[in-house]
């Protein structure tokens, strides 16, 4: 629960900025989608590993951690890749909403009386940014983006801190955590602020069963 008006504000400037968090953490599966880890010591080491895998379904769970709030916000949901480029990002509780992006086209859809309609939210900058950066993240070059300072840690955990102040002023680091079962991320974890964060957790990973490409064509 909220606590008074002035916090009321605060946490839509908050929740506002938190589009960002799950536009990055969609981007931050998707490389664990193509990496074959079983744990690297080096970035060249992690780069080596690029794996094949072809397509990965999960169960996530995020949560929206505000100073405002006294409980987390609360949303699960569902997520598909399939090789090259195609995704579903799907929330089913406690709003439907849709983001597909497939053949080079992104769209988004949310419930709206019991029906879910297109939403032309899917064109933000903060979308856009991600689908840009994809294709370098795939690569496991997280060393290598000029937006990101990069560290490998011992415990399977990378932490990106941004290198420019405007990025910064909405991110202040993502922290991954990769699971010991190769092509698995774990969570991510995206600091907005020291009294913000989202944290997203993912269980019941598939990796390579065939996917319909109906399935990021069409909806539901």
């Amino acid at each position: 629960m909220l606590k008074n008006k002035r916090e009321i504000n605060n946490c839509g400037r908050l929740v506002k900025r938190s589009r960002i968090s799950q536009a990055l953490a969609l981007a931050m599966v998707l490389l664990s989608a193509r990496l074959c880890f079983g744990w690297a010591d080096t970035w060249d080491d992690l780069k080596a590993a690029a794996g094949t895998i072809s397509s990965v379904t999960a169960k996530f769970v995020q949560e929206k951690h505000m100073k405002v709030l006294v409980r987390p916000l609360i949303s699960e949901g569902l997520f598909f890749y399939q090789a090259p480029d195609s995704l579903r990002w799907e929330y089913q509780r406690p709003i439907k909403s849709i983001l597909i992006t497939h053949a080079g086209n992104t769209k988004k859809y949310i419930q709206k009386d019991g029906k879910l309609i297109a939403d032309t939210a899917a064109a933000t900058p903060a979308m856009q940014f991600v689908i840009d950066e994809i294709s370098r993240w795939l690569k496991g070059r997280f060393d290598e983006n000029p937006l990101f300072s990069a560290s490998l840690g011992p415990d399977r955990r990378i932490v990106l801190t941004p290198n420019y102040k405007g990025l910064a002023d909405m991110i202040q680091r993502i922290e991954l955590v990769l699971s010991e079962r190769p092509g698995i991320m774990d969570s991510v974890r995206i600091y907005e602020s020291e009294n913000s964060y989202t944290l997203f957790k993912f269980t019941q990973v598939e990796l390579n069963h065939p996917l319909d490409n109906k399935r990021f064509e069409e909806i539901p």
